[in-house]
């Protein structure tokens, strides 16, 4: 697939969780496969302000390539503002958020929200387009607000006649929030009314579910979100699957807490290991689960305190499950 200018290898992206896809988890997936990686959404207005923690989130490392960085808003002016000063970190493409539908970022006009103002949606894409030159604009939307809103579809047209070079469609409504069904219907219709890629996104878990969704709204790239939380080699099996026909199983337990250790020390060495650990227990839970005993494990590791203490608890989980 080709981002404006940037090609894409691979199958499938990593989607851009908040507080979820941090660097760390970005170069995690990366090594495992995943093609190309998004920040967490980041406020154009902090972003336009200075705010501190806005520029932490859209730093990018070499490690982590190709990556874009994700921004949210309702204002075309401060939208391009803020996209001039992202260009500093050398994004390989930005990306407009459309489709977050948390209440404080919805219920303030931005994410979701701007599935209800389709011109104001243009009108944002076109301004960031302006201010972000040769570099490639994407936008992520849903179906629609609800289901007597579906507009992707409109979105989508809107969107690549602004300027924005592909699209990620979600297929749900913001008020299913994460509730089933996908719509892979409406990811069909969205590619076919545009002529820039279309990536699918919502329940892809392994490599059936990867192969499914192409299979049935002939989109032309995956993103993964919620299916790579405690299992970044989702990535490695939906390419030995789409690449191979191979079905890749999920690793021993040994290897799983091998990969928790490893990323939760990635964590604390980029935030500092009182910060990091607070902010890995919720990632060291989704290790284990399915694990023999995980209701107990994921217990223990939404209290752990150091790196100390998790390799202990690590060691014992294996030791169980031998």
């Amino acid at each position: 697939m080709e981002i404006g200018n940037l090609k894409i290898k691979g199958c499938a992206a990593l989607a851009p969780m908040a507080g979820v896809a941090d660097r760390a988890f970005r170069e995690l997936c990366v090594s495992y496969g995943a093609a190309y990686v998004v920040s967490e959404m980041i406020s154009s207005k902090g972003v336009s302000l200075g705010d501190r923690k806005s520029k932490a989130l859209m730093q990018l490392s070499d490690e982590e390539r190709p990556a874009g960085v994700q921004i949210f808003g309702n204002d075309p002016s401060v939208m391009a503002q803020s996209v001039k000063i992202v260009l500093g970190v050398l994004p390989d493409f930005v990306d407009i958020n459309m489709g977050c539908p948390a209440p404080k970022i919805a219920g303030n006009g931005g994410g979701a929200s701007l599935m209800r103002h389709p011109q104001l949606a243009k009108e944002i894409v076109e301004a960031a387009v302006a201010a972000c030159g040769s570099v490639p604009v994407t936008v992520k939307i849903r179906s629609g607000w609800d289901f007597e809103n579906l507009n992707a579809v409109e979105m989508a047209q809107n969107a690549e006649n602004a300027g924005a070079v592909a699209v990620t469609v979600h297929g749900r409504t913001r008020q299913q929030m994460y509730a089933p069904p996908v719509d892979h219907q409406m990811i069909s219709e969205v590619k076919k009314s545009v002529s820039i890629p279309v990536v699918g996104n919502g329940d892809i878990v392994d490599g059936p579910s990867a192969a499914k969704m192409l299979e049935e709204t002939n989109c032309d790239f995956l993103m993964v979100g919620r299916g790579a939380l405690g299992r970044p080699w989702v990535f490695s099996q939906i390419n030995a699957y789409l690449q191979n026909g191979i079905i890749l199983p999920e690793p021993p337990v040994s290897e799983r807490m091998r990969v928790m250790v490893k990323h939760v020390r990635k964590i604390c060495e980029y935030k500092g290991e009182r910060i990091g650990i607070r902010e890995a227990r919720k990632h060291a839970a989704w290790y284990a689960k399915g694990i023999r005993g995980a209701a107990k494990y994921r217990k223990d590791l939404s209290l752990i305190e150091s790196i100390e203490q998790l390799e202990e608890l690590a060691f014992k989980i294996t030791k169980e499950n031998m």
